[in-house]
Order: structure tokens, then sequence, then C-alpha cells
């Protein structure tokens, strides 16, 4: 497989990039294909600008898709691992283990907040929508760590301080906060005329 191109191509090509892969195993395989996985991520972790990986398990029995998600610093970081042959090797035996073959997805910035299990490849929503739900998130979380640690907080130093909220409010949003946003919001950011749900 190739990196596929992105709409700003110039732009994200100095960007993060994520990329999220989709795979469906096939009955009775799912620990040899999580095996490999980690072989996978351990292979990717010693090139430059990789700069991490998630995998997620199926949610149910009745579907046995995996979402894979990694970064890499920028496209040129990406092209170089998905060209290696360190890839290539695993990847034959990942692909012999699957329903179907892999299913890609190149994102960047805050797109992989707004995904829903079952919804692949990953179609972004609008820009705007994106906005808005995440200041819907932003703003409470921001609140109540004020709240709550405000007095606190005035007595630490800026730049320790605006490191404190930001690390706090990141992993409320990324872990917490737009999961849920995202399903409690799907009928609107990601409508079924639009949508490939299975």
């Amino acid at each position: 497989m190739t990196p596929s191109d992105s709409p700003n191509n110039e732009q994200s090509s100095t960007m993060p990039l994520t990329v999220v892969v989709s795979r469906r195993v096939r009955t009775g395989n799912q620990e040899a294909f999580e095996a490999l996985s980690s072989q996978m991520t351990e292979r990717a972790s010693h090139f430059p600008g990789y700069l991490g990986t998630a995998m997620f398990r199926p949610a149910s029995a009745d579907d046995p898709e995996y979402r894979i998600v990694f970064k890499f610093r920028d496209r040129e970081a990406l092209a170089a691992w998905e060209a290696s042959e360190e890839r290539a090797e695993l990847l034959e035996q990942i692909e012999s283990l699957l329903v179907q073959p892999s299913e890609r997805e190149v994102t960047s910035g805050i797109v992989t907040w707004f995904t829903l299990p079952g919804q692949n490849p990953v179609k972004p929503p609008p820009k705007w929508k994106m906005t808005i739900v995440s200041w819907l998130a932003l703003y409470p979380a921001v609140t109540l760590v004020f709240v709550l640690c405000g007095d606190w907080l005035a007595q630490v130093p800026l730049l320790v301080r605006t490191m404190l909220v930001t690390v706090v409010v990141m992993l409320l949003m990324s872990y917490v906060l737009m999961p849920r946003m995202t399903r409690w919001f799907s009928f609107w950011l990601f409508p079924q005329k639009d949508g490939t749900f299975r």
C-alpha cells in the first residue's frame, strides 16, 4: 500500500499525521494478529518521526474489526516507514489473517477525535462542526479545572500553570470528553446520508 494524498498536500507534508488502519480478523486468529501487531509497533518505534500507536480491539464479538491508530511527525517520515522492508515483511503476514484487506485513512489535526466504532474508512465531519463540538467540550473542561484548582494554580508560575492546565485538559478531551461528545453529536456530525455505517 502507498501513502494516500490529503487535500492540503504541501501544508500537511510538514504536519503530524495520524493513520487509522481498520483490520477485520478471521475468527481464531486474534492472538496471532495481536502478536504481529505488537511486532509492527516495535519496529515502527525505531523509525525517525514515529510518535506512537494505539490499538482499539473489537467492540463486540459480532464485529471483528480492530482499529490501529499511529502517528508520524510528517509525511516524509510516514512514507519512509511505509516503504520499509521491516513493515512489508510483517504486513504480508498480517494480511493473511484478515477477512478482507486492511482499510486505511490518513488524517491530521483533531480529526481523530471524531471517529465512531463501525465507521470505516474514517470520514471526518466538516471542520466547522468539529470546531463547535470541540469548543463545547473544551469550555467546560477548562472551567472545571479553574473552579477546582484555581486558587492553587494562581500561586504557580505562569509557564508551569499553563503546562499543567493544558496537560489535564488534553487528557480529558482525548480520553473522556471527545469520545462521549462524538457519540452524543453523532446524528449531526455523521448524518446517515453522508456516512458509511456498517
